[in-house]
């Protein structure tokens, strides 16, 4: 990908709050890791998320526009072209197609983050809906070189949630630490009501830890509260993993902290905020994540306390809630995302990339990790090769890099399931192209085919290919025979078929 930069065009303040700006933040954060820069255009912010992104390393250009008219696509575009910026990240309920159109006519690739799919027909290359309501009929309108991103796979975790993916939580008999955040501005001060509702439990016992956002206008009230109870107040927290793992219980609105929630399997409450909200409580409600009240000003004080009550006091529950939460979102999203922004094109496999892969297969490096290690005659390979073009149940893929072959993988279907083969050109090797062609594959496969699983098996002594599968989220299990010899088997599974 180089030194890129990637325009960020997202909002922030109080009535909308601050979800689109952080759940963009977690991207351009990848973005940052893979090499590139990252700017934000900005028609509404706060002193709060502006001193957050530059902490960050981000760049920030304020738009002094009516966000989502036509002058703000102009001047957004405008931005761009200054910053030579590869992609534009679109992201706010603000923005339409009539948007997304003017800035395809200025001749920039833009990726649209979606969650109600509100903004049809839709124009742009890459559309990102990371709900678990996503469905791909909601973008039957779209342009046919739309590419569509569905589901929690794409989930937009922060960078400080990768150093956590191997933890594993405890789950106490009773529940007795509660974390509250509602958001990072919470104008209707929904966090007094949740409040309130722990003093109608009358436990104790209770650890609590309040999280509230710098943009929060009922601060001063909260604190005030606050200081008379075993409480602890936390304005604009910068180890969230921390006290998620710490708590034994959230509430919490139904925006971007519940993915977080998911993560780290941390069970809890959801209240929704705001519209935007309701499709994720309800799907998390259904399929057992967490407790899902609906509309928070409708619901009451005793409601909260109730619900929490048996919450805290049900150890099954909650390990059923944190269970499907971590097998849910694995904090790869972000990574994810930023493979189909690198400019890595995937096609079906042609008779003429056959001296290459045989070339590739014959590498000493790529000898030494295949569970066969005999060199590969011309007629042998030319014999597989067609095979496997004729074969409607292998999918053949190179990845190519502008019009360069750069490697290959490959899906041998069988039911439900796929094993997987993946290559790479020498001189791409150790270069992230490996987790990227996966990231890819992946998604063609689950989008194209009913399967559900994709296996790979590994030789023990192969440590690069240890790392790449375990680096793109597949789960190591137990070894298995292959080909005489002694196979790591990874998994990927497709959490979301039944969404």
């Amino acid at each position: 990908m180089g030194e890129g930069t990637l325009l960020i065009r997202a909002d922030a303040n109080v009535a909308m709050g601050t979800g689109h700006v952080m759940r963009c933040l977690a991207l351009g954060q990848a973005w940052q890791d893979a090499g590139g820069r990252c700017v934000f255009a900005m028609s509404a912010s706060t002193p709060a998320v502006d001193r957050r992104l530059k902490e960050e390393g981000m760049g920030i250009e304020h738009l002094d526009v009516a966000a989502g008219r036509p002058e703000d696509a102009k001047e957004t575009a405008y931005v761009a072209s200054k910053k030579a910026a590869e992609w534009i990240v679109v992201d706010g309920y603000q923005f339409d197609s009539e948007y997304q159109s003017a800035i395809k006519a200025a001749e920039f690739k833009l990726l649209f983050i979606d969650d109600n799919s509100q903004a049809g027909p839709y124009r742009a290359d890459l559309v990102l809906n990371q709900n678990t309501h996503a469905r791909s009929s909601f973008y039957a309108k779209s342009e046919p070189s739309t590419r569509l991103l569905l589901g929690p796979r794409y989930a937009l975790l922060r960078r400080e949630f990768r150093g956590w993916r191997n933890w594993q939580r405890e789950i106490p008999a009773v529940g007795r630490k509660i974390l509250v955040t509602m958001g990072g501005s919470d104008a209707n001060n929904l966090t007094a009501k949740v409040l309130d509702a722990f003093r109608e439990l009358s436990r104790p016992n209770l650890e609590t830890v309040v999280m509230v956002g710098g943009s929060n206008p009922h601060l001063c009230s909260l604190k005030a509260s606050i200081q008379k109870e075993s409480m602890r107040l936390i304005t604009d927290a910068t180890n969230v993993p921390e006290l998620m793992a710490w708590a034994d219980v959230a509430v919490a609105g139904a925006g971007t902290t519940f993915w977080e929630m998911c993560f780290l399997g941390l069970p809890g409450i959801l209240l929704v905020l705001a519209e935007n909200q309701t499709h994720v409580a309800e799907t998390a409600g259904k399929m057992g994540i967490a407790c899902s009240l609906g509309n928070a000003p409708d619901v009451s004080v005793s409601t909260i306390a109730g619900k929490l009550a048996a919450l805290l006091d049900s150890r099954d529950a909650r390990m059923s809630q944190s269970e499907k939460g971590r097998k849910l979102v694995d904090g790869r999203g972000a990574e994810r995302v930023v493979a189909f922004l690198s400019g890595l094109e995937l096609r079906r496999t042609v008779a003429s990339d056959c001296e290459v892969f045989w070339e590739w297969a014959n590498d000493p490096e790529a000898r030494a990790a295949s569970f066969n290690g005999k060199v590969i005659s011309w007629e042998d390979h030319s014999q597989w090769f067609r095979a496997k073009l004729g074969d409607p149940q292998a999918l053949f893929y190179t990845a190519n890099k502008d019009g360069q072959p750069v490697g290959e993988v490959r899906y041998q279907i069988s039911g439900k399931r796929a094993v997987l083969s993946i290559s790479l050109g020498e001189r791409f090797r150790g270069r992230g192209w490996g987790q990227k062609i996966l990231a890819v594959g992946a998604e063609r496969v689950f989008q194209d085919t009913e399967v559900e699983f994709i296996d790979a098996y590994v030789k023990p002594s192969n440590q690069a290919s240890l790392k790449l599968f375990a680096g793109a989220g597949f789960q190591r299990f137990p070894s298995e025979v292959v080909e005489g010899q002694e196979g790591v088997h990874f998994v990927l599974e497709r959490h979301d078929r039944s969404l």
